[in-house]
């Protein structure tokens, strides 16, 4: 499937997401709980609801599919969320409204990026002025007209999120790197930069690197090395052992 599936969280938002007469036909569209909220004040029906509906206030369309979680369960509803659009042959993920707001969901959609990543899939997600994306064992690509018009918003980041990343290369940016290791607690790839009208690509060759690039530059090509999974897991419906209640 060459789709993408797009899911609507309820983190915050800065009024530069797609309205309902902007998404492009074919696109599986996923309400993430909170993520009602959103898609219903831009217009947008939903192909899917999931959640344990703690933080939704709208209600869901007639005649729409809804998951329904249990109120205590190991998955956070974006993994949820993730998993279901996975499991219905998706591998390309948008994601709007995972960003901003709590910090622990930031760093844990962060991490499924990661995980995306690791099973041979790609995730982008949206926020103010950036898009952030994870690559395994692979590349991205950005055109030599990546940059539209007179873009101010050159900035392109790259972090480790493996402990240690080998065969790291920075091609057409501002700042070269060729064939380098970097590690998870080394900051070297802050504030790079694209360049007008130059091809740019990041790559890794054994590791897991967090890219962010400006929101206005037009989308990468993503390459991996990795073979997509047939599934990034069940649903979770409990607390595994783990995360067992003290009392």
């Amino acid at each position: 499937m060459t789709s993408s599936c797009i899911i609507f969280a309820a983190g915050s938002y800065y009024g530069n997401e797609p309205s309902g007469d902007e998404v492009p036909d074919g696109v599986f569209i996923i309400a993430a709980d909170g993520g009602l909220d959103h898609v219903r004040g831009l217009g947008i029906r939903p192909d899917l609801v999931i959640g344990d509906f703690d933080s939704a206030n709208a209600r869901v369309p007639e005649g729409v599919e809804t998951i329904a979680l249990p109120p205590e369960h190991d998955d956070p509803d974006m993994l949820s969320a993730l998993k279901t659009g996975w499991s219905r042959g998706y591998r390309d993920f948008r994601i709007y409204g995972g960003l901003g707001g709590r910090v622990d969901h930031t760093i844990a959609n962060i991490q499924m990026l990661a995980l995306l990543a690791h099973n041979g899939g790609h995730g982008l997600l949206y926020g103010e002025h950036s898009v952030v994306t994870a690559v395994c064992n692979g590349s991205l690509s950005f055109t030599s007209d990546a940059l539209r018009g007179n873009a101010k918003n050159r900035m392109v980041s790259v972090f480790s999120h493996a402990d240690i990343s080998h065969g790291v290369s920075e091609t057409g940016l501002k700042y070269e790197l060729d064939n380098g290791t970097i590690r998870s607690d080394t900051v070297l790839g802050v504030s790079n930069e694209l360049l007008d009208e130059q091809p740019a690509s990041i790559s890794v060759s054994d590791g897991t690197l967090i890219v962010t690039f400006p929101f206005e530059a037009a989308l990468p090509t993503s390459k991996t090395d990795i073979k997509a999974s047939e599934t990034l897991g069940p649903l979770a419906s409990h607390v595994s052992v783990l995360l067992n209640k003290s009392r």
